[in-house]
């Protein structure tokens, strides 16, 4: 292991990523699949755990991270459990980045793992239709104001504004299906169409049921470390060029445009600290907890004008084989959606800049791989957002 330079801060690189079992897992406890997810990314990084000096876990136990990074048999020395909903991973990602250049860990550990599916069929759970009714909240809870209803406005909003039309919302959820056809762990992998989604069940106008995001089971791993460890690692590495965060609002009152995500701000930072712009991206993984918020992602991150959503994502753009590849493991619309999937972004992208997509890897002219991502993670309603710029170079 060759020694940093102590006249700059370290660069910093995804060296392992992994997917627990995932879809449907009806035998497994969430630890079980952080543990498994653990295991995999460690291996799949060619790394001892004795590296691991840092780790993140948000969203299982009474103290978060403590109790998981009990349960994997990690001491770190440092940790993180942000939760700010589906963006938790990305911000936690950044920070991560952030301590690794600073001196502050060598390798952080970042870790999820959910069984929201199958503890809802076995009547350990129920489904929840609101974060809550404490604070803010309070004052839209009791009018029946879900979490669904608030992206269905916002929709609705972009609708009235720029002519968007649920045909073009529906295309999303259709490219998103071809995706996952060719990716063997999504859930569901037959394809769809546009009928097809327009004459599902209703579920919070314009919404119908595939707009909206499957609920699943599974969980998954990153490991970040710092530039010495590469040489060492068993591949490539993927490099941490930039990353940018923003929070928006809680109540949907202090929303200022319903067209507009705090991505607009995560995003232009990640683009201004990596020193690259939308048009050099080869592939984008983004949040899609529900059709409307990919569109608009795409618009804030700067991949096109604000209103001009609706038209890019038709004729198969985001297809791998379409102009810019979108969400390439079917996403959250079709492959799995345990909860808080910012992570499984992350996988994704490292494993498409690698090479290792398979049959849905995405190729450039000439068959080359494609050498940027940007991975954009958004949290409760448009709440929060943050966004990393990645290379495989």
């Amino acid at each position: 292991m060759s020694s940093p330079s102590t006249h700059r801060p370290r660069k910093v690189a995804v060296v392992g990523v992994a997917l627990s079992d995932t879809g449907r897992v009806d035998d497994a406890t969430p630890y079980a699949l952080h543990a498994q997810a653990a295991r995999r990314a460690l291996a799949d990084s060619g790394l001892n755990r004795s590296v691991v000096d840092g780790f993140g876990s948000a969203g299982l136990g009474t103290l978060a991270p403590v109790e998981v990074a009990e349960y994997l048999g990690l001491r770190p020395t440092w940790v993180d459990s942000t939760s700010v909903g589906g963006a938790t991973w990305e911000v936690m990602a950044a920070h991560a980045a952030d301590a690794i250049a600073a001196g502050h860990a060598n390798a952080v550990l970042l870790v999820y793992g959910s069984t929201a599916r199958a503890d809802i069929k076995a009547g350990r759970r129920t489904a929840n239709l609101s974060f809550g009714a404490r604070g803010p909240l309070q004052f839209e809870a009791p009018y029946g104001h879900t979490l669904i209803s608030k992206y269905a406005m916002a929709a609705r909003r972009h609708m009235h504004q720029y002519g968007t039309t649920v045909e073009q919302l529906a295309q999303i959820a259709v490219q998103a299906r071809a995706n996952a056809a060719t990716n063997p762990d999504a859930m569901f992998r037959d394809p769809i169409t546009v009928d097809d989604v327009l004459s599902g069940p209703m579920i919070a106008d314009p919404f119908t049921k595939l707009h909206c995001c499957i609920r699943s089971d599974g969980g998954c791993a990153v490991l970040l470390a710092a530039e010495e460890y590469v040489p060492d690692t068993a591949k490539a590495p993927v490099w941490v060029l930039g990353s940018g965060m923003s929070v928006s609002h809680t109540t949907m009152s202090e929303w200022e445009d319903f067209t507009v995500s705090p991505a607009a701000v995560s995003g232009r930072l990640a683009f201004e600290r990596a020193g690259v712009r939308p048009e050099d991206i080869d592939l984008a993984e983004i949040y899609d907890a529900f059709t409307y918020m990919t569109l608009v992602t795409l618009e804030d991150l700067g991949f096109c004008a604000k209103g001009e959503g609706g038209a890019f994502v038709e004729k198969g753009r985001l297809l791998r084989d379409g102009g810019l590849p979108v969400n390439t493991d079917g996403g959250g619309l079709s492959a799995c959606h345990p909860g808080m999937r910012g992570l499984f972004l992350l996988v994704e992208a490292v494993r498409q800049l690698r090479g290792e997509g398979g049959v849905g890897q995405v190729r450039r002219g000439g068959g080359v791989l494609p050498a940027l991502a940007v991975v954009s993670g958004t949290g409760g309603w448009f709440c929060s957002s943050a966004t990393l710029i990645l290379s495989g170079s």
